[in-house]
């Protein structure tokens, strides 16, 4: 199967309203104002790797469409993006706010996608499994993995850099202690924390390839 990968300024749950979840309205992000030149610096050092992490999963029980289906039978590559749009909604506005975070609201937006497809996945009525967890955390980036799998096979693995955004002032920002506590409870054992991927990636135009 293919892989492709895209990179934008996208906002962190992708780009569908937010409004239609019932979360704080996104907003694009000016190529000009995500500049590496704006990005917060992160600590100087090299980035310290976590060896007592959990490695704990949010699970996302993912509801297929029969118009997620293309031409070939089987759900289309770009729909892809849609579950793991939908997970993070899930991950981190309702299961965060439930744990008392909230600040994630503050606005996050993407940098990178990049997802690998395994196998065909065709409707169905029982839902995939999407489980997102988290493999860096910097300063002011971090970067998750999912993976879009039942009991059988994966079907597809990705990674998606997030960056924190301020959307009332239109300027990039810091991780929060407390998203920083939170997104510590996913840190995959052997994440790299303390360094952030490049998040000056997110001026870039959206590319995503076809399968």
């Amino acid at each position: 199967m293919a892989s492709e990968q895209a990179n934008g300024a996208g906002p962190g749950t992708g780009s569908a309203p937010a409004e239609s979840a019932g979360l704080p309205p996104e907003a694009e992000v000016p190529e000009a104002e995500m500049s590496e030149a704006e990005v917060p610096e992160d600590e100087a050092g090299p980035a310290v790797t976590g060896s007592d992490h959990s490695g704990r999963r949010h699970v996302y029980l993912c509801p297929l469409r029969w118009a997620d289906m293309d031409s070939f039978g089987h759900v289309n590559n770009v729909v892809y993006l849609r579950y793991l749009e939908q997970a993070r909604v899930d991950w981190m506005f309702i299961t965060a706010k439930e744990a008392g975070v909230e600040e994630f609201s503050l606005g996050t937006v993407v940098a990178r996608h990049a997802i690998e497809y395994k196998r065909p996945l065709v409707y169905r009525a029982d839902p995939v499994r999407v489980e997102t967890w988290v493999t860096q955390l910097g300063n002011a980036s971090f970067t998750v993995a999912y993976e879009v799998k039942d009991d059988d096979f994966v079907y597809a693995t990705a990674e998606t850099v997030l960056v924190p955004y301020n959307l009332r002032e239109s300027r990039l920002r810091r991780i929060t202690a407390v998203e920083r506590g939170y997104l510590e409870q996913y840190l995959a054992p052997g994440a790299a924390v303390g360094r952030s991927p490049a998040a000056g990636r997110a001026a870039g135009h959206a590319r995503t390839s076809g399968r």
